[in-house]
C-alpha cells in the first residue's frame, strides 16, 4: 500500500518547500502539443477510407470490405489554425452547456441556498460523512449504466468539489467520485442506448439482451471503484499533505470549504431555491429517461433554474446577470479545453487517417488466438476510443468490422458487443481527447498528470476485470447469438 501511495503522489517524501511549490503545465499547452503531434502525424501516416452505407434509418455504417488507400492529405498550417475554431464549433453544444452550468451555480451560490443545505447535511452526518462517497458513486454509476449519462455529470462537479473540500478530501476525490462512476457505468452498461443499444442494433441482436452478465459486471466494477476512492480519500483526510494536489487545492479550492461550525438553518427563500434546483434535476432525469433529453434541453432547464432560483432567492435582475457573467468566466477554461479536444478530431478527419487507425487495429486482431480474440477486440476498441470518444459514433465505425470477425472464429456477437462496450468506457477518463474529463479537471484546477497517477491503479484493475469477463463470455458462448 505504501508503494501505491508513493506512485499516486511522488511528492510524499519531499520537503514541505518542495511539495508546496505549485508547478504545472498549463492545460492549453498540453492541448497545443497534442495538436502539433497529430499535425506532424498527418504527414507520416498514410491516408485511407472505408465506404459508408446508409441504412433505412439514415445511419451511415462502414462497409467492412471497402477499405482503400487514398492519396495522402496532410494538414496544412492554415487547416491547423482553422481546426481550433472548427473544434470549438464542433463542441459548441457541450461548451454552451458548460457556460450555462457555471452561470446557474454562480446565481444560486449568491442566494447561499446550496452551500447552506450542503453544510447542514454534512453536519448531520457527523462521523459518517464518508458515506457520501458510496452514495454519490452509486447515483452517478447508475446514471451512466442505465441512462448513458456522462457529460451531463459536469453540472455536479462544483457541488461535489465543495463537499469533498469541506469533509477534508481533495479535488481528485471529487472528480473520481463523478467520473470513475461514469466510466464503470459505461463499462457495465445495462440499458445505455448510446452504446449497448446502438451496438446491439447494428449487430442484429435484441435490444438490451444479455443483461444478466452486464449487471454483475457493473456491480463488480462499481464496487472496486468505491473501495478505491474510499481508500484514497481516507488517506487524504488523515494526512492532507499526502494528496498530490495538496498545493493546488490550497491555492485554488480552499475558498470552497464550508464552515460547518456556523451553519444556519435554511430560510424560507433558500428552501424554495433548493426546491427549484432539486425539481429541475428531477425533471432533467425524467426527460433523459422518457423524452430523450440531451445537452440542449438540459441547458435550457438549467438556465431556467438559474433565473427562477435567482428571483425566488431575492436577487435583483442586475445581480442575476452578474451571477451569470461570473459563472461564464469560471467555465471559460473547461469550455475551451473541450473545443481543443474536438480540434484533434478535426485534424484527423482532414488528414483522412481516422479510418487508417480503424483498419490497422482491426487487422491487428489476427495476432490473437481465437480464445482470446474478445480480449483483442477490447484492446482495439480501447485504443480507437482515444480517437473517437463518442460511444455511438464508435459503434457505427467498429461494430460492422467486428461482427464478421466474431462470426468467422465462433465468438458470439454478444461477446463482440461486450468487448466494444468495455473498450469504449475506460479510456474516456484516461485519454486527453476526452473533452469532458479535461473540463472537469479544469474546473477543479487539477493538472492532467496528477489525474493520471490517481487513475492508473484503478484503471489496471478495471482492465483485469474486463478481461476476466470477456474470457468467461467466450467460454460460455455469451448470447443470444
Amino acid at each position: 500500500m505504501s508503494k501505491l501511495r508513493s506512485f499516486i503522489n511522488p511528492n510524499i517524501n519531499k520537503s514541505d518547500a518542495q511539495r508546496n511549490s505549485v508547478r504545472s503545465i498549463h492545460p492549453f499547452i498540453m492541448m497545443v502539443i497534442l495538436l502539433l503531434f497529430f499535425f506532424v502525424l498527418s504527414y507520416i501516416v498514410p491516408a485511407g477510407q472505408y465506404e459508408r452505407i446508409m441504412t433505412e434509418e439514415g445511419t451511415a455504417l462502414i462497409d467492412p470490405d471497402s477499405f482503400m488507400y487514398i492519396q495522402r492529405t496532410p494538414v496544412s498550417v492554415a487547416q491547423l489554425l482553422l481546426s481550433v475554431t472548427l473544434g470549438l464549433q464542433r463542441g459548441s453544444s457541450i461548451i454552451f452547456f458548460l457556460l450555462i452550468i457555471g452561470g446557474m451555480f454562480s446565481v444560486l451560490n449568491s442566494t447561499s441556498a446550496i452551500s447552506v443545505s450542503i453544510a447542514n447535511v454534512l453536519k448531520r452526518l457527523g462521523k459518517k460523512q464518508f458515506l457520501i462517497v458510496p452514495l454519490l458513486m452509486i447515483f452517478f454509476g447508475c446514471g451512466s449504466a442505465f441512462c448513458g449519462n456522462f457529460e451531463e455529470f459536469l453540472v455536479f462537479i462544483p457541488l461535489i468539489l465543495a463537499i469533498c473540500i469541506t469533509i477534508g478530501y481533495d479535488s481528485l476525490t471529487a472528480v473520481g467520485i463523478v467520473f470513475l462512476s461514469a466510466a464503470v457505468g459505461y463499462g457495465g452498461s445495462i440499458t445505455n442506448s448510446f452504446t449497448v443499444g446502438t451496438a446491439q442494433e447494428i449487430a442484429g441482436l435484441p435490444r438490451f439482451s444479455g443483461m444478466d452478465l452486464r449487471i454483475v459486471l457493473f456491480i463488480v466494477l462499481l464496487s472496486v471503484s468505491i473501495i478505491y476512492v474510499l481508500w484514497y480519500s481516507r488517506i487524504v483526510k488523515k494526512t492532507p499533505k499526502y494528496s498530490s494536489v495538496y498545493e493546488f487545492d490550497a491555492k485554488y479550492n480552499q475558498n470552497k470549504k464550508l464552515d460547518l461550525e456556523k451553519v444556519n438553518a435554511l430560510s424560507p427563500r433558500q428552501t424554495l431555491v433548493l426546491t427549484v434546483f432539486i425539481g429541475g434535476i428531477v425533471f432533467s432525469v425524467w426527460g433523459i429517461i422518457t423524452q430523450g433529453f440531451y445537452v440542449d434541453e438540459l441547458a435550457a432547464i438549467f438556465l431556467a433554474i438559474g433565473v427562477i432560483g435567482g428571483f425566488i432567492g431575492g436577487l435583483k435582475p442586475s445581480e442575476i446577470c452578474k451571477g451569470f457573467e461570473k459563472g461564464f468566466k469560471d467555465m471559460i477554461l473547461p469550455a475551451i479545453m473541450i473545443g481543443l479536444a474536438n480540434s484533434i478530431i478535426v485534424i484527423l478527419e482532414d488528414a483522412n487517417v481516422m479510418d487508417i487507425f480503424l483498419h490497422t487495429l482491426a487487422s491487428g486482431l489476427d495476432k490473437f488466438p481465437p480464445g482470446l480474440m474478445a480480449c483483442g477486440m477490447f484492446f482495439a476498441h480501447s485504443v480507437f476510443n482515444v480517437v473517437i470518444p463518442s460511444g455511438s459514433a464508435q459503434a457505427k465505425a467498429t461494430i460492422p468490422l467486428m461482427v464478421p470477425i466474431a462470426d468467422s472464429i465462433g465468438i458470439t456477437r454478444q461477446t463482440a458487443v461486450l468487448a466494444y462496450q468495455l473498450g469504449d468506457a475506460f479510456t474516456n477518463v484516461l485519454a486527453p481527447t476526452g473533452g469532458e474529463i479535461l473540463a472537469a479537471l479544469a474546473i477543479c484546477r487539477i493538472p492532467f498528470g496528477k489525474w493520471l497517477r490517481f487513475l492508473i491503479p484503478i484503471f489496471v484493475i478495471w482492465c483485469i476485470i474486463a478481461l476476466i469477463f470477456l474470457v468467461y463470455a467466450t467460454q460460455t458462448a455469451y448470447g443470444p447469438m
